[in-house]
């Protein structure tokens, strides 16, 4: 049997790659075009940019697509070894942490779902990766979800983050937020992990205390056929400390997915296709993570304030 050859190896390695894309969202860029001209610019400022970022030519447009769509594995890594380097170098309390979802605004036309079952496109532009999902908030919304959980005590970071289409249920991303080999979740800081009514799931809430050792806080209702089992998550979410720790989300969690999608203009988004989107929204996160950490190691004040920091191209 003859042995397979690598494939064509990389021009640009990918911690060139990621820089550039750091570059795109720290000045706002739209596009790969935009960030290709930007880079191309012939302006002294532009070009310490280009080599900060290890660039001895630039990349054309058509290669910040392709590269764009293989990038989000690797960012969901970064993300949490972040998360737990803010928890292990003592910057902020994993004690109790939060973990909830928000729906993007796909980028283009609306696909709506009679045209969807029948696989007809009624128009170009139209993501055809995205799809619907629904919140007690926004209603229906067409595209995708970004799955983010934090710490919640006094100084709230993103510990670990995922994306999916807007049709996923919440609860199908608990694990997978969980889980990671670099997540903080792994360590016995963390005492209680604290969601909204669509995590509430028998499943998890015996993973979190069996695998990960955690109680799962969530609003959980007693019925008359409610299990023992169930009975003592329902006495502690209605005790006088379980209130004290849900109360926690929504100064945390919630502000904090609301906070990234401002500073980097994610809702709506700027870019089609799953792969793309995942990348975009994730660098974001990510990026947020490190300016953050930046101010912490620099002794900010207020570390979160980063709008100042940012380009505004």
């Amino acid at each position: 049997m003859p042995t397979r050859k690598r494939g064509r190896p990389y021009v640009y390695p990918p911690t060139v790659i990621l820089r550039c894309f750091i570059v795109r969202i720290w000045f706002r860029l739209d596009s790969n075009n935009g960030l290709h001209v930007f880079l191309n610019t012939d302006c002294r400022y532009n070009h310490k940019l280009a080599l900060a970022c290890g660039l001895v030519s630039i990349p054309s447009r058509r290669t910040f697509d392709r590269r764009l769509k293989t990038i989000s594995t690797n960012v969901k890594q970064m993300i949490s070894t972040m998360g737990y380097l803010f928890v292990t170098e003592c910057m902020a309390d994993p004690s109790i942490t939060a973990t909830d979802s928000s729906l993007l605004k796909a980028k283009g036309p609306l696909w709506h779902k009679s045209s969807m079952k029948k696989g007809i496109v009624p128009c170009p532009g139209i993501d055809t990766d995205a799809r619907w999902g629904y919140s007690h908030t926004k209603g229906w919304v067409f595209g995708y979800k970004l799955h983010l959980s934090c710490t919640a005590g006094k100084f709230v970071v993103p510990l670990t983050a995922d994306v999916t289409t807007a049709n996923v249920p919440d609860n199908k991303m608990y694990i997978p937020l969980t889980s990671s080999p670099f997540s903080v979740f792994s360590l016995p800081y963390v005492l209680y992990i604290i969601a909204d009514p669509g995590y509430d799931d028998n499943n998890l809430y015996k993973y979190s205390k069996k695998v990960l050792g955690i109680d799962l806080v969530c609003p959980v209702e007693r019925y008359k056929s409610t299990s023992k089992e169930r009975l003592e998550i329902v006495c502690f979410y209605q005790s006088v400390l379980g209130q004290a720790i849900y109360s926690q989300r929504r100064i945390s969690i919630e502000p904090l997915i609301e906070h990234i999608k401002s500073i980097f203009r994610i809702c709506p988004l700027s870019v089609r296709g799953f792969n793309a989107v995942s990348a975009i929204v994730l660098l974001s996160v990510l990026l947020y993570q490190l300016m953050v950490y930046y101010n912490c190691t620099t002794k900010k004040i207020n570390p979160k304030s980063i709008k100042y920091m940012l380009g505004t191209g």
